[in-house]
């Protein structure tokens, strides 16, 4: 499969020239950052030049790099790593209250705050950029760009690209209005369910009502929480008559971070090019102290545990419950961990502050990958068909371990009331019950099986909008209609309308024709 992916790489390079282009990036910060910076790799290998607009106090986006030059614009954002970080430790301590009901309603409240605050100072970084540094902007016009790539999670990206005229590439799985196919998509909430509601395709009549409900209830917030900062923005900048989120519509490809095999089938648009995965390759050599480890597990194999990179520790009490259950197994544990040394780790336990996850994943020892569920990891999980013991913590990660303990591959497991006991249960079945590694390996199968790789097709439909300038005949203009013509509810109540009259006037004349027969009658019995 690894030959026809390189084959096809060859292939796609010589049939599809593209002049190099010249391609600003407005990217996200965190693990967002992670799968936007392997696009930029692949784009600047083919020759493109790539400019990304970074923040004074970025901590994700390197200042340097040999892929890309930074666009260092003087402000500060706000959001540096010890902000995620406190923010995942304010959420899990929200988790922690255990009142389901209202945990899940302050869960939202606290991240309608903090989100919030954050698309304030993206909308502030905007207005600096167009605004209050001619010489920033100057430098950007004159640069031509071809191209603007950005991730609609927060919405810089699309101001500018509307401001500068670029054609506007997505790298996404979520906008600033929640989940993107219910941004661009046809999405019956009948068999659709709404991230992150934890539903399948398959829902009962009180599962639909949550649905719908649910769904109702997180766009408000979702508007409540952006609307008045890009309406403000798109206002002061281009004047009342534009909406906001029409500009998010208007953008020519979306490189959507989704795969059938991971969640449910559902409509889709002609301009959506499902890219899922495309960080993921195949597994190198481990070093040397690495595989020595590994190799030490025997035929047990290893368990590789990592919560993510906004998580590097967890409250003592938790981590000395996980740290029990590691030492009871007979397998060796693999733990990216940066926090106190748990007192009640074992002999077969490894603490590092850094893993090379991919490459440890697609090591033949390895068992279960104790995972938060966030989506690139669940993708490298399933394109090195390796089952998950998931322990999510915040955002999506709920949502996406139910969609994999769905497909049978991941056993989930409440951090919030975590215990060795029920720990150390959930890696057992996962490691001993051998349908999770079977129903892995399918979806692996699944995933891997396509006539181009993820990452190939992301390039090309890139390089595309750049040779066409825009990719306008895949993109409805669907979004300009008002709600009602929309769901045509104006034909409606017109052929009800119709209907009603056409009615209306036959009930008329067969009353009028019963009248005169009646009249008729009464006077042929008077004579």
């Amino acid at each position: 499969m690894d030959f026809i992916f390189v084959v096809s790489s060859i292939i796609l390079a010589l049939s599809f020239p593209v002049q190099c282009g010249k391609i600003l990036v407005f990217p996200h910060e965190g693990s967002h950052w992670v799968n936007m910076h392997v696009l930029i790799q692949g784009l600047h290998s083919r020759g493109h030049q790539i400019t990304v607009i970074r923040a004074l106090d970025s901590w994700y986006i390197s200042e340097t790099s040999p892929n890309y030059v930074s666009l260092n614009v003087p402000f500060a954002l706000g959001g540096d790593e010890e902000f995620y970080r406190s923010f995942v430790s304010r959420q899990l301590e929200i988790r922690r209250q255990r009142q389901p009901a209202w945990t899940r309603l302050k869960l939202d409240m606290d991240l309608k705050d903090k989100f919030s605050e954050m698309h304030r100072k993206i909308c502030e970084m905007v207005i600096y950029i167009i605004e209050k540094d001619p010489a920033l902007l100057e430098r950007i016009k004159a640069t031509n760009f071809d191209l603007m790539l950005t991730d609609p999670v927060n919405g810089g990206g699309v101001v500018l690209a509307h401001f500068l005229n670029l054609p506007l590439v997505f790298n996404v799985r979520w906008t600033v209005h929640g989940e993107a196919h219910f941004t661009i998509a046809p999405s019956p909430l009948s068999y659709v369910p709404f991230p992150p509601s934890q539903l399948t395709d398959k829902m009962t009549f009180l599962q639909r009502t949550y649905n719908m409900l649910f769904y109702t209830f997180r766009s408000f917030l979702y508007k409540r929480t952006v609307g008045p900062h890009y309406r403000a923005l798109c206002e002061r900048l281009f004047g009342p008559d534009l909406e906001y989120f029409d500009l998010f519509h208007a953008a020519d490809i979306w490189l959507m971070s989704y795969d059938f095999v991971f969640d449910f089938p559902r409509p889709t648009m002609p301009n959506v090019v499902y890219v899922a995965g495309f960080q993921c390759k195949p597994s190198k050599e481990l070093p040397a102290d690495l595989e020595a480890f590994v190799q030490s597990s025997g035929d047990h194999g290893v368990i590789i545990m990592s919560l993510g990179t906004l998580v590097g520790q967890l409250p003592l009490d938790i981590a000395d419950e996980i740290a029990a259950a590691f030492a009871q197994l007979p397998q060796k544990v693999i733990w990216r961990y940066t926090g106190e040394r748990p007192s009640t780790i074992g002999n077969n336990t490894l603490l590092v502050n850094w893993i090379p996850q991919n490459d440890l994943l697609g090591h033949v020892k390895t068992k279960v990958f104790v995972s938060h569920g966030g989506i690139n990891g669940i993708f490298e999980a399933i394109y090195h068909g390796v089952p998950l013991v998931g322990l999510p913590l915040v955002f999506d990660q709920d949502d996406n371990i139910s969609k994999m303990r769905h497909k049978g591959v991941a056993k989930f497991v409440d951090i919030a009331t975590i215990d060795r006991s029920i720990f150390k249960d959930a890696l057992q079945e996962v490691i001993n019950e051998p349908s999770y590694r079977a129903n892995m390996q399918k979806l692996s199968s699944l995933h891997r099986d396509t006539p181009l790789s993820p990452l190939d097709s992301a390039l090309f439909w890139t390089e595309f909008v750049m040779r066409h300038r825009g990719a306008a005949h895949l993109r409805t203009d669907s979004y300009k209609m008002p709600w009602y013509s929309y769901h045509s509810v104006d034909v409606g109540a017109f052929l009800v309308s119709v209907v009603s009259f056409t009615v209306f006037i036959i009930f008329k004349v067969i009353r009028c024709l019963y009248c005169r027969f009646c009249a008729k009658r009464k006077r042929v019995k008077q004579d």
